[in-house]
């Protein structure tokens, strides 16, 4: 099995930067793709982006050359640098991965609120 724990998560103003970061634990060698996907109240989880272990990049629409995924294998910590943040943009950000089996584990969620 594998443990994510996050951090990063605030309140921030329009315009502003938060860096998310998530580290794993236990059945590393497992992982596949890492992400991070978002869930604004009376939404549905969204994914935001994720990173395979080759290092390919997926992302939303809405966050395209805003918000950027990056992946360091050697900590075992996927992080996502959100800039030009938006109050579209406050959710609950939850880390998750995707093993080699196809299993997806999720992190315990960190709060990004935007707001002046």
């Amino acid at each position: 099995q594998v443990q994510l724990v996050e951090s990063g998560g605030g309140l921030v103003q329009p315009g502003g930067s938060l860096r998310l970061s998530c580290a794993a634990s236990g059945s590393i060698f497992s992982i596949n793709v890492m992400g991070w996907y978002r869930q604004a109240p009376g939404k549905q989880r969204e994914l935001v982006a994720d990173i395979t272990s080759g290092g390919n990049t997926n992302y939303a629409d809405s966050v395209k050359g805003r918000f950027t995924i990056s992946r360091d294998n050697g900590k075992n910590t996927v992080y996502l640098q959100m800039n030009s943040l938006k109050p579209e943009d406050t959710a609950v950000y939850y880390c998750s991965v995707v093993s080699i089996w196809n299993t997806r584990t999720w992190g315990q969620g960190t709060q990004v609120t935007v707001s002046s």
